[in-house]
């Protein structure tokens, strides 16, 4: 399970950080299901999705859990807009390689926002 975190902490960092698409073809299946509602079907469109998000966009990881072949994250995107998303992303790895992805994604909440006092991710509150 741990090999499985790093595959997916790798891609991730491959793709979303880097972006690296030649190295992130490795890490993404060619038969790449995307369950998500903001990205086109397939490797392709997300792929596709990152080319033209603006070049500010960075993700960080704040937990990664692994059950079997199926790895959560749970992590912050920021530079794509006017706030920041907390995502949690579930991915499905299969033979080494990221084939099925699901996320729940909301917007970072503010400190004046945030009803509970407390940030979303991490210990304190975007800049």
């Amino acid at each position: 399970m741990a090999d499985n975190m790093q595959i997916v902490l790798n891609a991730f960092e491959t793709l979303f950080n880097k972006r690296d698409y030649a190295a992130a073809e490795r890490f993404w299946s060619p038969n790449y299901i995307q369950h998500s509602a903001h990205i086109a079907p397939g490797r392709e469109g997300l792929f596709a999705l990152i080319k033209g998000a603006p070049e500010a966009l960075h993700y960080e990881n704040g937990l990664t859990v692994a059950n079997g072949d199926y790895v959560l994250l749970h992590g912050r995107f920021s530079g794509l807009g006017p706030a920041n998303w907390i995502v949690v992303d579930i991915v499905r790895l299969e033979n080494g390689q990221l084939v099925e992805h699901w996320d729940v994604i909301q917007d970072e909440a503010t400190r004046e926002q945030s009803r509970s006092g407390l940030p979303m991710f991490g210990d304190k509150f975007p800049g």
